[in-house]
């Protein structure tokens, strides 16, 4: 039975979770500010959180073999890395070349109503009336987010919004996708599996398209690439799945709320970025969206 004092603890690591995952973006842009680009801080971010997966991949090998694995078992699992961890990090890292990390937060929030969409368009899985007037709240919450700004900045926005757009729905697609095969593998080794494909994935599309020297940059973009792969990466998604596994799916959608919240804040002190009154009830609306989606789904 759920202790008082277990639940709460669930929800400090899931706010943790959060906020350091939050965190991502706001380094990211730092890095740009000091030179990297896209490619080069993801493969910094990959390369350093890469040791990390590899010892839990070692060290979870040999658990959860009860169900014998088949060749097919791990296409998919490299399918789902590639789409879910590489591509869906890649489109993230350019779109925030073009927009603010307080508008990138927001949109990726939107994930919970494309996986919806897929499980209806996939396995036929009902949509509630509620959830669709949920769906509707919440891109009305992005378009009021992003009209501004598209003003103000010009139709860069709209690109770097389509990027992330673009990582939201790679996102989804894994997790609608990687929803049966997870089970055969455990979490804990088929996240560390996913995150080694991904990583390898980064590897080979930096050597064949990077055209930078991997030393050029400050000390500055390597500390930071090391900060998002052990603080943005690897730590909060065991928190993350720790939180849920303490507190419920379902509980843990409410927790989340704080995510966009947290960027926000992170970069107003880091960035100096600021969202107008317009653009705060904006994401205020996407939240509430999610949450009336996650809740009812759960």
């Amino acid at each position: 039975m759920q202790t008082k004092t277990g639940f709460w603890y669930g929800v400090v690591l899931g706010v943790l979770g959060v906020v350091l995952f939050s965190s991502k973006a706001v380094m990211v842009k730092l890095a740009y500010n000091y030179g990297a680009d896209a490619v080069s801080i993801l493969l910094f971010r990959m390369l350093f959180a890469f040791p990390f997966y590899v010892i839990i991949a070692l060290y979870y090998k040999n658990k959860n073999t009860v169900i014998r694995l088949q060749r097919r078992d791990y296409f998919w699992l490299f399918v789902f890395g590639f789409i879910g961890y590489y591509l869906a990090s890649y489109f993230d890292f350019i779109g925030l070349t073009y927009i603010k990390a307080s508008l990138e937060r927001i949109i990726l929030f939107v994930y919970p109503t494309l996986v919806l969409f897929f499980n209806k368009l996939i396995f036929k899985q009902r949509i509630s009336k509620t959830q669709i007037m949920a769906i509707l709240l919440t891109y009305f919450g992005v378009v009021i987010a992003f009209w501004e700004e598209v003003g103000e900045v010009g139709i860069q926005v709209l690109l770097g919004g389509g990027f992330i757009l673009l990582s939201a729905i790679t996102y989804a697609s894994y997790l609608v996708g990687s929803g049966w095969l997870i089970p055969k593998f455990g979490v804990v080794k088929f996240t560390a599996y996913a995150m080694m494909v991904s990583c390898v994935c980064v590897f080979v599309h930096y050597s064949l398209v990077s055209q930078t020297d991997f030393f050029c940059f400050s000390w500055q973009v390597y500390v930071l690439g090391l900060l998002i792969a052990v603080f943005a990466t690897v730590i909060p998604s065991f928190l993350i799945s720790a939180s849920i596994k303490r507190i419920s799916s379902s509980n843990f959608a409410i927790v989340a709320g704080i995510g966009p919240i947290s960027t926000i804040v992170l970069a107003v002190i880091f960035l100096g970025e600021v969202l107008t009154w317009v653009q705060l009830i904006g994401a205020l609306v996407v939240i509430v969206g999610i949450l009336v989606v996650s809740l009812k789904k759960g």
